[in-house]
């Protein structure tokens, strides 16, 4: 059996890639563990007008309608979870995706400051030695955002940032989120979909 994949959403811009991520593993029969920090339920409200549940089970039933997806498991957890079981090392995954992070957030990751269940998560990967990818959503990088990803690389996690590919001749922005959010999992050596990749 395939180990889990946790998925952490922060309170920054660029929700959909976190929906179109959850999507795609979903299709792919994976199992998933989404936690939302408080500020994302915020962004949801903002950017969609729409409220996401907090109750875990309503929030399952939530993505569900929404995806209009039953492969795969997923489990919600809200942000003051601290005893879920993936706050645990313990609980063995295939890795963590922060999709999209804050500056916050990654700030308190990489100073070993948890505050939420997300962060606890990216503790726990971290001290695992186990895969942390965080896609950050911020420009322009000032020093301190730059140092804080600095460490974070040196303790073992990757720094992906969502950019697009022109070489993949997008049609649309959906063809252009599947290129950003595919080539995100790619660095947990994970083939949800097919992409227009770089051919020479």
């Amino acid at each position: 059996m395939i180990s889990p994949i946790v998925i952490g959403v922060t309170g920054a811009s660029a929700q959909i890639l976190a929906e179109r991520s959850i999507d795609l593993l979903l299709q792919a029969n994976y199992s998933v563990n989404l936690i939302l920090s408080k500020g994302a339920y915020e962004v949801w409200t903002s950017e969609n007008n729409i409220h996401i549940p907090l109750d875990s089970l309503k929030q399952e039933k939530f993505w569900r309608e929404r995806l209009e997806n039953s492969n795969g498991k997923l489990t919600c957890h809200k942000w003051n979870e601290n005893s879920a079981s993936i706050a645990s090392g313990s609980y063995k995954t295939k890795g963590m995706v922060i999709l999209p992070c804050s500056m916050g957030t990654l700030g308190r990751i990489a100073s070993g400051s948890s505050i939420n269940l997300l962060e606890r998560c990216a503790d726990v990967h971290l001290k695992e030695g186990r895969p942390l990818i965080i896609s950050p959503r911020e420009s322009p990088f000032n020093l301190i955002h730059l140092r804080n990803m600095t460490t974070l690389c040196e303790s073992g996690a990757k720094i992906v940032p969502c950019i697009p590919a022109w070489y993949s001749h997008p049609s649309d922005i959906k063809e252009m989120i599947d290129f950003m959010v595919v080539r995100l999992f790619d660095s947990l050596n994970l083939d949800l979909k097919e992409i227009n990749r770089w051919k020479s």
